[in-house]
């Protein structure tokens, strides 16, 4: 079934997502996370015909959202299709600075990045991104990529996968996981996420499963894709094709990636790391515009629990 922006991804905090881009007509934008289009969509109804709009994913199945209307419909979807001002670029969002370069665009005047795994992940029992399905252990964000979840499980040595659930997955119990993980796959290899479920399940207490599982799925998730080294280049080549008055507007969905996002709109850099001038004063590439992280109201929570977790954190070059 095809998946269009209602059924593929709901996009979260539409409406003050874009708003924070402070969307001038005829400027150029970059959406990093296109998904389902629905923020793609948005902007674009804010440009003129001199704009531009170029927007990124590394996933076959969200491009298949430029071209289709409805699900399981053959009707094309002209939004973007046949608009002059979109530009589709299947690639992973580390590479926008390249991909500007070869269109010849030498500053932006916003980005917006949604950061959270689209719905289509999580339902797609044949991706192996949610532990309520029994499927092959992928979760591979680009289907071209060489390494899955299974080759890390599989092959990794037990310290580095110890690493791994405690820095992503911020799970104290890193070591015993690693440790079953190991011991689990001497005597068969772990392909599927039951396997991987077996193998780690009794380690968590029953009234913090799910919520540990989750974790668990998560830092494996985050090591197979690179996420959090994509987020951080990404994120600078922002900072440097950004104009003076550009914005930079990210949703976030755990701390990881919003500890690095709230970085770099203080410091300009993923570290953190305040450079202050002779006179003591902080150098920053921006300014906040929102002080205080945005988060969906009641209302769209209860529509969309997924949107639960959600951060939206704006800034504007200086």
């Amino acid at each position: 079934m095809i998946k269009t922006a209602e059924t593929y991804h709901v996009p979260v905090l539409l409406e003050q997502t874009v708003n924070g881009l402070n969307i001038q007509p005829g400027g150029i934008y970059i959406d990093v996370t296109f998904g389902g289009g629905g923020h793609s969509s948005k902007i674009l109804s804010c440009l003129d015909s001199q704009a531009h709009l170029y927007s990124f994913d590394q996933d076959a199945d969200a491009e298949n959202n430029i071209y289709y209307a409805e699900a399981g419909s053959n009707e094309k979807d002209h939004r973007f299709i046949d608009d002059p001002r979109f530009t589709f670029i299947r690639s992973n969002f580390r590479y926008i600075k390249n991909w500007m370069r070869y269109y010849h665009v030498d500053y932006i005047d916003g980005l917006l990045a949604d950061l959270g795994v689209s719905s289509h992940h999580f339902d797609d029992k044949d991706r192996g991104f949610s532990f309520r399905f029994d499927s092959p252990l992928d979760m591979r964000m680009n289907k071209r990529a060489d390494m899955t979840a299974a080759d890390i499980v599989n092959n990794y040595p037990e310290s580095q996968l110890a690493d791994i659930f405690y820095l992503y997955g911020e799970l104290k119990n890193s070591r015993k996981i690693a440790n079953a993980l190991v011991r689990y796959r001497q005597n068969q290899k772990i392909l599927t996420t039951q396997d991987f479920i077996k193998a780690t399940e009794p380690l968590f207490k029953r009234e913090k499963e799910k919520k540990d599982m989750a974790r668990l799925f998560q830092a494996l998730r985050i090591e197979v894709n690179h996420e959090m080294d994509a987020l951080k280049e990404m994120l600078n080549s922002a900072t440097e094709l950004l104009r003076p008055g550009g914005r930079l507007s990210v949703i976030t969905y755990h701390s990881l990636e919003d500890r690095i996002v709230k970085n770099v709109m203080k410091s300009g850099n993923p570290e953190g790391k305040i450079v202050k001038d002779f006179f003591g004063k902080s150098e920053t590439p921006y300014k906040l515009i929102n002080n205080k992280v945005i988060i969906p109201d009641q209302e769209e929570q209860e529509n969309n629990p997924r949107s639960r977790s959600a951060k939206l954190r704006i800034a504007e070059k200086l």
